[in-house]
């Protein structure tokens, strides 16, 4: 006995330093085709409930459309960890995750709402409701609801980033509606009678409002098979990766850096607290806030522990980033596995409050002192662990690197101005 565990000691202090940068990217980019091709498949469900929904509108059908899209959001979430450091990632990704959104843009809204701003002059199009419009001094001919048109007229129109008419986000404004619960429980109440025939059709333009969903959500199956192929052998995304092994560490690096402080832990988090503002949730619409923070953490710790669960049950694993640190300096490498473990914890706690009943509207009211402390316990977690990954970044010897920043972190006072 003493003598097999002594081998074994053996083999995990030899095993950081049989890593390869190679291998490494190897792992990365596997990982990054099994996130991508789950996401797909998830949405490929998905696009087979809404058919279902559309086929014959109920409340059950409904149901088992927001079902779906709430299973497609845990696989993509653990994929934006592969943004910011991979230029094919960020240039498309807008696309399919972008947020948040001017619904009015596409749909009903709430008087409450208001119109059309000095920022935004299409707040309120309504393109559901309009087989025509003006856009940017053009006519727009809207009388078939395509992919083509929400993408290259609709998607970002006028050039103002909260026009979001494709992807997850606008896919779920249509299966929910408006949240306008404000900081008290429930999502969205959208009843299933908007996309019923004839008499039975609630708030006007049922076919239409059908024909807006399959087309966002087509829309996003063919994202997502185009996403899916870039990291395929030969794939653009993963021969760039490959093609300079030190850029491509830095991608890694770069990514979990700035998914962790700026995205994650200031705007999607710190800013919705300091704002007491449900509108800043990222799925805002079903409540699903709790859920899309906790996978985007755990895509950061794949990245770094070089392992993913597929939504199989299989594992994507191989040779890690913390291989590599570790062999550079194994102190770094164990107190960041630590850190990340700690932010999966902090995470792990929302998403069991939320479940529990005690949704993150609710932990966003403002005097609501538990909820302040659970989001900002998470915070600080995520703040930590990128102080972790700037210290494995020096000690790999690269060049500092630039992770995204957010005002709520780093200049709290401009965020009120």
């Amino acid at each position: 006995m003493k003598t097999t565990m002594t081998a074994l000691t053996l083999v995990l202090t030899a095993s950081p330093l049989l890593a390869g940068k190679a291998e490494v990217l190897t792992t990365y980019a596997d990982i990054a085709q099994a996130g991508y091709e789950d996401s797909l498949m998830k949405a490929r469900a998905l696009n087979d409930a809404v058919d279902a929904l559309l086929a014959d509108p109920s409340a059950e059908t409904l149901a088992a459309a927001r079902s779906a899209w709430l299973e497609a959001r845990v696989p993509y979430q653990q994929t934006e960890v592969y943004r910011f450091g991979n230029a094919i990632v960020d240039d498309w990704e807008g696309k399919v995750n972008a947020w948040p959104l001017d619904e009015g843009l596409i749909d009903y809204v709430d008087a409450a709402y208001g119109g059309a701003t000095d920022e935004n002059a299409y707040a309120d199009l309504n393109v559901v409701a309009s087989s025509s419009f003006t856009l940017s001094g053009e006519t727009v001919d809207a009388a078939q609801i395509t992919p083509a048109l929400l993408e290259e007229t609709l998607h970002e129109a006028d050039a103002v980033e909260a026009n979001v008419a494709t992807g997850y986000h606008a896919i779920e404004f249509l299966l929910w509606g408006q949240d306008l619960n404000g900081t008290a429980p429930g999502a969205g109440e959208r009843p299933w009678s908007d996309y019923a025939e004839g008499q039975a059709c609630t708030n006007g333009n049922c076919d239409r409002r059908g024909d807006y969903l399959k087309a966002a959500t087509e829309l996003l199956v063919s994202d997502l098979e185009w996403m899916t192929a870039q990291w395929a052998e030969g794939g653009a995304a993963r021969d760039t990766l490959m093609a300079d092994e030190d850029a491509g560490i830095v991608a890694m690096l770069t990514g979990m850096g700035s998914l962790s402080y700026g995205e994650q832990a200031g705007e999607r988090m710190k800013l919705g607290v300091m704002l007491n503002d449900p509108e800043e949730e990222h799925d805002c619409f079903s409540d699903n806030t709790h859920n899309s923070h906790y996978y985007d953490g755990l895509g950061i710790r794949n990245v770094y522990f070089g392992e993913y669960v597929r939504i199989d049950g299989s594992t994507v694993s191989g040779e890690s980033l913390s291989s590599l640190v570790a062999a550079a300096d194994p102190a770094v490498d164990n107190a960041l596995r630590a850190d990340l473990n700690a932010t999966m914890i902090e995470l792990g706690q929302i998403k069991a409050a939320a479940e529990a009943g005690f949704a993150y509207d609710q932990m966003l009211e403002r005097g609501n002192d538990a909820g302040e402390a659970l989001i900002l316990s998470a915070v600080d977690a995520l703040v930590t662990q990128t102080r972790g990954i700037e210290r494995a970044v020096t000690a790999l010897g690269l060049d500092q690197i630039a992770f995204e920043g957010s005002d709520s972190l780093d200049a709290p006072n401009a965020v009120f101005q």
